[in-house]
């Protein structure tokens, strides 16, 4: 590790607080409303007034960890707690407490989806707000929306919620990897804030890794993004057989962390495992980077982005393969780091003004215009896999 921290630590401290952090601060901070401005263009210009709300709860949780990691900076938790505020005040929905998907620059209520992602990152926002802060609020507020998300993951159908599934469910009844894949990431960040509490999310997370374990097929060397409710690989449709490598790869180093943290071989064998076959899956051996989405039979990929290379797919690959080599001592894992993070900063870093690209074609040209923000990319991905890898490093 050594070699690489001498090798590439300047590289990922430098991106982290020379181009994304003043990125996100000279162009997102809404002074007016509160909040973080997302749509925004190369360089960094407005070009959608309406707010994601999943933003507000990404970037508040961002700019807190930073305090929490690298030490207080007041215009981080101002920014942190504007983002909190407005997610509280303006996109909670009062009549049954679910959170919107999309609101008005001021916060007048635009989409309110059938899952619970907004609600996610606003949890994790106060929990890291309250790590930061110690304000016991936050934390309250964490606890609330942990428990009431936790109720809707077990039962999604009953009051209040009644979340209806995507299909008609006499007909079809599908799971997807995404929900316990979150609530895992979730339950470990509200583990080290409600540390009172851990037996009580270590317990929930023994249940999620079982969950999670469902969508891993050996016989098809995947983890499916979608499984029947009887954990059956639908084979007879696109949906049953697609496989996101990008989710994979992002379970594969949540599933690594908390093996470390039970000191758990198998639950660290599990995510080598799932790491391994998703890069080998995703990755364009003629083109370089990592697809976006593969048929695990290889038949055609019915969305139009499945040939695309996004950002966030390759922020989570640079991730997992550098923590498991810094736990492994594997080279394999050593060579999928530079490679992942070679590809990773000649396509997306944008030397001239700051930030990542969000989405390129498969030849690995941007797509035009290019953006740094939208609806479902902002100070996240690109920032955490940042301050993960300066992390990692210096626990060497």
């Amino acid at each position: 590790m050594k070699d690489l921290r001498a090798k590439y630590y300047d590289l990922f401290k430098s991106e982290l607080f020379d181009s994304c952090v003043p990125f996100w601060l000279n162009n997102g901070v809404d002074d007016e409303n509160g909040g973080v401005k997302n749509c925004l263009d190369r360089k960094g210009r407005v070009y959608s007034t309406d707010k994601s709300v999943w933003m507000q709860g990404r970037t508040g949780y961002t700019f807190s960890h930073l305090c929490n990691q690298f030490g207080k900076e007041q215009k981080y938790l101002d920014f942190a707690k504007s983002c909190i505020d407005f997610a509280r005040e303006k996109c909670t929905d009062k009549t049954d407490g679910r959170m919107y998907f999309t609101v008005t620059c001021d916060g007048k209520p635009l989409r309110k989806r059938r899952y619970w992602f907004s609600e996610t990152f606003y949890i994790i926002a106060n929990a890291e707000f309250f790590m930061a802060t110690g304000d016991q609020t936050k934390l309250d507020e964490a606890i609330k929306y942990y428990d009431f998300v936790y109720k809707m993951y077990k039962d999604p159908s009953s009051d209040p919620y009644k979340i209806t599934p995507k299909t008609i469910s006499e007909t079809r009844r599908l799971k997807g990897l995404s929900q316990p894949m979150i609530m895992l990431n979730v339950s470990s960040i509200m583990r080290n804030a409600d540390s009172k509490n851990a037996d009580k999310y270590t317990d929930i997370i023994s249940g999620l890794i079982e969950d999670i374990k469902a969508f891993y097929k050996p016989d098809l060397g995947a983890m499916l993004e979608s499984v029947t409710d009887k954990n059956e690989f639908l084979s007879s449709v696109s949906e049953g057989r697609v496989v996101n490598p990008g989710h994979c790869i992002e379970a594969s180093w949540f599933l690594l962390e908390e093996g470390l943290y039970r000191n758990d071989k198998s639950i660290i064998d599990f995510a080598k495992t799932i790491f391994d076959i998703s890069i080998a899956l995703g990755w364009d051996n003629e083109y370089g980077g990592i697809l976006y989405f593969k048929d695990v039979l290889g038949n055609p990929v019915e969305a139009y982005e499945h040939d695309m290379k996004l950002w966030w797919t390759h922020n989570e690959a640079i991730i997992a393969s550098l923590y498991l080599y810094s736990v492994t001592g594997e080279i394999k894992y050593k060579e999928w780091f530079e490679k992942i993070t070679a590809y990773a900063f000649d396509h997306f870093s944008d030397r001239e003004y700051g930030e990542w690209l969000g989405y390129l074609r498969r030849d690995g040209k941007p797509t035009e215009p290019p953006c740094k923000g939208h609806t479902y990319k902002g100070a996240f991905h690109v920032m955490r896999m940042l301050y993960k890898v300066i992390e990692i490093f210096d626990k060497e």
